[in-house]
């Protein structure tokens, strides 16, 4: 089972809006979210709510590639996200995600008995290649005990 596949069975959410996971290596995570009337605003665009969601579950999608061999000792849970919305989406947009520490220095610091913190950036795009919002997800992987 593909990061994508697991994460739309085990996340309602990312299901329910249908979302693609076209990419998800522990470099990159892009995931899209199709042009669906049902998740529009006001504008006819996507609603801000649903880009939140592509956004973090492309965070997500980068955090199991990425540590996925730690999830027998540590849970991956996000601690704080900021979005920013640049400009009017409209259609399909996808989010490319990006780590923003080294895997080897977050499992150095879980092997310490740390809890690590590490950022996910992650840009939002339209079909154009426009940057139309950006998010930075705090993770951190939880130690089980």
């Amino acid at each position: 089972m593909s990061v994508g596949e697991m994460l739309a069975a085990t996340v309602p959410m990312a299901a329910t809006l249908g979302l693609e996971f076209l990419e998800t290596t522990p470099e990159r995570a892009v995931v899209r979210l199709p042009d669906r009337p049902a998740y529009h605003n006001h504008v006819g665009g996507p609603h801000a709510g649903a880009m939140f969601t592509l956004a973090e579950s492309a965070s997500g999608a980068i955090v199991i590639a990425a540590f996925g061999d730690q999830l027998t000792r540590a849970v991956p849970l996000a601690v704080k996200a900021e979005i920013g919305y640049k400009k009017l989406a409209m259609g399909v947009v996808t989010a490319t995600a990006t780590l923003g520490r080294p895997i080897a220095d977050v499992v150095a610091e879980l092997d310490a008995g740390e809890r690590p913190e590490f950022p996910v950036e992650i840009a939002i795009t339209r079909d154009d290649g426009a940057v139309t919002g950006e998010m930075t997800v705090v993770w951190t992987l939880r130690p089980n005990k």
